[in-house]
């Protein structure tokens, strides 16, 4: 039985690495930093970050950090990819999104640095795993919200009057 050409040249190529690999999508030029996981694009599209929570405006000082995280990543004038994942909007009318800068994944990034913590809302969950080894890490190093331990008050702990201060 002859194996066709294409399986063979196929066979050859390497396989991306979901790690490292850049989706496709639409592009967008970022205008502005909201807060720690949302942002303006040059166009007025206004992105909220996938999978990912960021300490809310509320929470003083980690809150700034989390937005000045976001703000190195996200330089305005930067071109990044949108990929889109299940549901493309949230309530707020926002673009859901996961948000590439080259071969970086933002939303990991800021989760490994400890500026966000995952924040699973299924169906959007394809990179819920890299997100969850990404906030263990970050616990582990005790980086970002995590400085002072277990102690720390998650975005949504904190929207629910839930935090002990």
């Amino acid at each position: 039985m002859a194996i066709p050409l294409a399986l063979l040249f196929a066979a050859l190529l390497p396989i991306p690495s979901s790690a490292t690999r850049q989706a496709a999508g639409p592009t967008c030029v970022v205008a502005r930093i909201v807060d720690g996981d949302t942002f303006y694009c040059a166009d007025r599209t206004k992105v909220r970050l996938t999978g990912v929570d960021s300490p809310e405006r509320g929470q003083g000082r980690v809150a700034r950090q989390a937005s000045a995280a976001l703000a190195r990543r996200l330089p305005r004038g930067r071109r990044v990819v949108l990929e889109l994942d299940v549901t493309r909007r949230d309530r707020y009318g926002r673009t859901l999104a996961w948000v590439w800068v080259g071969d970086t994944l933002v939303n990991e990034a800021l989760v490994r640095d400890g500026w966000a913590v995952r924040y699973t809302v299924p169906p959007n969950v394809k990179y819920v795993d890299r997100l969850g080894v990404a906030e263990r890490s970050a616990r582990a190093a005790r980086l970002g919200l995590w400085a002072d331990g277990e102690r720390a008050c998650r975005p949504a702990d904190w929207r629910r009057h839930a935090c002990v201060q």
